[in-house]
């Protein structure tokens, strides 16, 4: 099948360019640090209790120095201080993870529909951290949670990937197949172990995590998952021109100076990471790695040392006006941000296969 990845591999001068992408970086860092700001302050100022954008700005403004106008409530600058605020930037980094996964797993297997929830990794970390939960084991500190998650997904991303190899790459269509067929078996998994969990309450808990969600989230959370999401990033984008090469093909790449194995474990590892942190802070939220990269890749090309920074920026400001959007839809209710991001992904996702086989009909 075509795919935006490989339809861009048919250019390698641009990817192979010696140029630095500094001045192209910096223009799209800047926009995309623009939107973030402004769905921030949105997200801040929406949500059970609605707070003016005048208030949000005071607000905001006293953590740079400035002090805040006597005129605002109390129970305000605690709503933004200690509930939305850590919230939000539990969002960003979930976001930003996924985001990036996406780019990189769209990068290695040269296909635009790889995504960690659809190759079955967000499932493999799910199941991790759900044995995290039922287990006790999930008591023993916050860490204990993302690294089940870790495990679960870059088990999922292995076996999906060696179940895809054919004549050394991973085939499209099985690629598909196998992480559908994960999916299933990881969701009966996790089905058969809610339906033995005694706590009806820990397994209501659980199956609202599942769906995905950012409620409850707070600084101890955000210091959790901020570090390593971060570092993960960095180290994706140190291999940014391996995953240039790979847009080439395996084979390029390697004569090219690529130690292609090495270099595919490790990306795939650190996404499995980035993955397992996301699903482990907010449960399975799906399409995320899916549709910011893909259209940041339309809209900037396939140059991973411009795409992945994008991709982090672009990952933080969807998650964000996401989870604003679950509370502001319905009056007094708070919808799980799982849901919205997979109305958004859902359509999205059936467009591209049909655009691919609209694409193969051609050829």
């Amino acid at each position: 099948m075509a795919s935006s990845a490989q339809t861009q591999s048919h250019h390698p001068r641009f990817l192979l360019a010696g140029h630095s992408p500094g001045r192209r970086m910096l223009s799209i860092s800047v926009m995309l640090a623009i939107a973030l700001i402004i769905v921030t302050v949105v997200a801040i100022a929406h949500g059970s209790s609605r707070i003016p954008y005048a208030d949000v700005a005071r607000i905001l403004l006293n953590y740079v120095g400035i002090p805040l106008d006597d005129s605002i409530a109390r129970p305000q600058i605690t709503i933004v201080q200690q509930v939305r605020l850590p919230r939000i930037f539990v969002a960003m980094f979930v976001g930003a993870g996924l985001s990036v996964s996406g780019a990189v797993m769209q990068g290695i297997f040269r296909n635009g529909l790889a995504d960690p929830g659809i190759l079955g990794v967000s499932a493999g970390g799910s199941l991790g951290a759900v044995i995290a939960f039922t287990t006790g084991m999930a008591l023993n500190g916050l860490w204990v949670v993302p690294i089940f998650a870790f495990v679960g997904a870059i088990t999922a991303a292995l076996v999906v990937y060696l179940l895809a190899l054919e004549q050394g790459r991973a085939n499209t269509t099985s690629l598909l197949l196998a992480g559908i067929a994960l999916n299933a078996f990881i969701s009966a998994i996790v089905s058969m172990q809610l339906l033995l969990t005694e706590d009806i309450g820990q397994a209501q808990a659980i199956i609202t995590w599942l769906i995905g969600s950012l409620a409850g989230k707070g600084w101890r959370h955000v210091i959790v998952i901020a570090p390593p999401i971060l570092l993960c990033i960095t180290f994706i984008y140190s291999y940014s021109r391996d995953l240039n090469l790979f847009l080439l093909g395996e084979e390029t790449a390697q004569g090219l100076g690529t130690n292609v194995p090495r270099t595919r474990f490790i990306l795939l590892a650190l996404a499995a990471l980035a993955t397992g942190l996301a699903v482990s802070m907010a449960g399975v939220i799906g399409f995320v790695g899916l549709v910011v990269p893909h259209v940041l890749r339309l809209i900037i090309g396939p140059d991973h040392r411009v795409l992945i920074p994008a991709s982090m920026l672009g990952g933080a400001v969807f998650l964000v006006l996401a989870d604003t959007i679950t509370r502001i839809v319905i009056p007094n209710v708070e919808l799980p941000v799982g849901i919205v991001t997979s109305l958004i992904g859902g359509p999205f996702f059936l467009y591209l296969l049909w655009r691919q086989r609209k694409t193969v009909r051609s050829l």
